[in-house]
């Protein structure tokens, strides 16, 4: 009877030992992970808190983390030396046209690909993959001429019409998610007489939120960081994105770190919030958009 109860003193002993081990390692690891989530957001705190902040206290030795008297003549100056709410909205309209077009027809090319038998459908879409590996500099000759001949030359056209058409890295993404979905859904609505449209839209199309929300985050970020393209077509200030409006404000206040800061947490904030509002869908997309192809 002592033996049995010395072995049960020994295992609780044990068990009491590892789960010692269990919350000492979980508690390194969590500060691990704060100290690295402080050090990685660090650089867009000292940007939001710049942008408050005086001239003179922005040069101020030793900086301050926190501005001591807090101001939006930064944000002022931003928005009225210049035609910044302009900028925005032009940002605003591209990356939304962009976007809701792609979506369509990226998933219309996947819903393609991935549930419809046609003649060269597999040389067919490394055709298409292959288009990842040209980079956009080496099309922006030829598209420019295209553009200006047909008249597009200082307008938004060539930055909506072509991000509007189905990419190589929406089409993949979207197929592989298609291939989780399952296909007895579709023969049952098949069955019951629907099209092939009919399919995608009805059934197809809405299972796929998780994998458009992560295409529409992840072009989103591209449309509105992207400033080779509006720097090529664009030489009208009233139709600057955002992006040229930051150069333009670092070309005029290079000097000014309130200002440049003010002009970089705008141009910010709308991919926070557009990852904020999709984060949900954008990891579950992520998460299953390689489980079978």
């Amino acid at each position: 009877m002592q033996r049995v109860s010395t072995m049960r003193a020994a295992r609780v002993d044990r068990v009491a030992s590892r789960r010692q081990q269990e919350l000492v390692a979980n508690t390194i690891t969590h500060i691990l992970l704060i100290v690295l989530g402080l050090a990685a957001l660090a650089p867009f705190w000292w940007m939001i808190s710049t942008s408050f902040k005086t001239e003179f206290e922005a040069f101020q030795i030793p900086p301050t983390w926190l501005p001591l008297e807090p101001t939006l003549e930064a944000y002022g100056d931003l928005f009225l030396d210049q035609p910044f709410g302009i900028f925005f909205y032009n940002s605003v309209k591209i990356a939304v046209l962009g976007v809701g077009g792609q979506l369509i027809t990226s998933s219309l090319a996947a819903f393609a690909f991935a549930r419809l038998d046609f003649p060269g459908k597999n040389v067919l879409f490394i055709i298409v993959l292959s288009t990842m590996m040209v980079p956009y500099a080496v099309t922006v000759i030829p598209l420019y001429i295209v553009m200006h001949r047909i008249g597009w030359v200082n307008t938004h056209l060539p930055l909506i019409v072509p991000a509007m058409l189905s990419s190589a890295y929406g089409t993949f993404l979207l197929r592989q998610f298609m291939f989780s979905l399952p296909v007895e859904l579709e023969d049952a609505a098949r069955i019951d007489g629907c099209s092939s449209f009919g399919i995608y839209r009805r059934i197809a199309l809405p299972l796929m939120k998780p994998a458009l929300a992560t295409l529409g985050v992840f072009s989103f970020m591209a449309s509105w960081n992207n400033f080779f393209g509006p720097f090529i077509f664009l030489d009208r200030k009233y139709l600057f994105t955002v992006q040229l409006g930051v150069a333009l404000v670092q070309r005029q206040w290079y000097t000014s770190w309130p200002r440049l800061m003010a002009g970089s947490v705008v141009v910010t904030l709308p991919v926070l919030l557009v990852f904020l509002l999709l984060q949900r869908y954008f990891v579950r997309g992520i998460s299953l958009t390689g489980i079978k192809g």
